[in-house]
């Protein structure tokens, strides 16, 4: 497995996948979004496996999507930054349609992609140090490839206000918009994790699995595999805009972007 992902198993067939770019808040580039979705797509065959938690090394859960890589990207052809996200595209449906039930254990900042993974798996217990931002129109992006699950959780209700202000949000205004299940003090995440464990192991491993399948089934209609096209699109083409260079640009640049000097 690679250094940027670190995985370890326990005999109750519990497997904890911790994302390990702590250097730069676990934010992911291509390889980590590849490694990822090759864990997940081999544990979700590993019929020991009963519960998949995740969560981040160091003080943040993810940061989301790496800028230096969104950066590179912008120059990529429009072939390559399409593949791209749909790379992206497919780690977080992996990631959704996994299997068995999937915990997320948010210790710290999820920024943008990093509340993608949040919002992918089945329960969210975060930290009270945890804080959160859909940020992307900040840097002149928007949030396409992890939307058809931040919607799913939170409604367009609250995606109104927080897609378009970009604003950061601590962990109670994510509770009490159902980003997450649970808030407990950073000191106690781990703690409140086993207890979450121990209550999805009194359940019947396959049992679950039909009744993820079920929830699945009867959410509202929508064509997921054009759901992933269309977002992964839209991604690949608004990282060339001039907004996006404008808004990276300033974001390395430590100034404020050219729409913000304007008010």
């Amino acid at each position: 497995i690679m250094s940027n992902l670190s995985l370890t198993t326990d005999p109750r067939g519990i497997a904890l996948l911790t994302l390990n770019r702590p250097e730069v808040h676990n934010a992911f580039d291509d390889a980590l979004i590849s490694s990822l979705l090759e864990e997940l797509r081999r544990l979700s065959e590993d019929s020991n496996v009963r519960v998949l938690c995740l969560t981040g090394a160091g003080a943040s859960f993810s940061a989301g999507a790496d800028l230096n890589w969104m950066r590179r990207a912008a120059n990529f052809s429009e072939e390559e930054n399409t593949a791209d996200a749909h790379q992206l595209a497919a780690m977080l449906r992996t990631l959704d349609e996994f299997p068995c039930p999937t915990l997320a254990l948010v210790n710290g900042a999820a920024f943008g992609g990093g509340i993608g993974l949040v919002a992918a798996c089945d329960i969210a217990i975060a930290s009270t140090q945890a804080r959160f931002s859909l940020s992307e129109v900040r840097l002149g992006l928007v949030p396409a490839t992890i939307s058809p699950y931040v919607v799913a959780a939170i409604g367009q209700r609250a995606a109104r206000r927080f897609y378009l202000t970009g604003e950061r949000f601590d962990a109670n205004t994510a509770h009490s918009i159902d980003l997450v299940h649970e808030v407990v003090p950073h000191d106690e995440l781990k703690a409140a994790g086993e207890k979450m464990i121990d209550t999805l192991l009194c359940g019947a491993p396959k049992a679950q699995a039909v009744a993820k399948n079920l929830i699945k089934e009867t959410a509202p209609a929508r064509d997921r595999d054009y759901l992933d096209a269309w977002t992964a699109r839209l991604i690949a083409e608004i990282r060339q805009t001039d907004e996006a260079a404008e808004g990276l640009a300033a974001f390395f640049d430590k100034r404020p972007a050219a729409w913000q000097t304007q008010r």
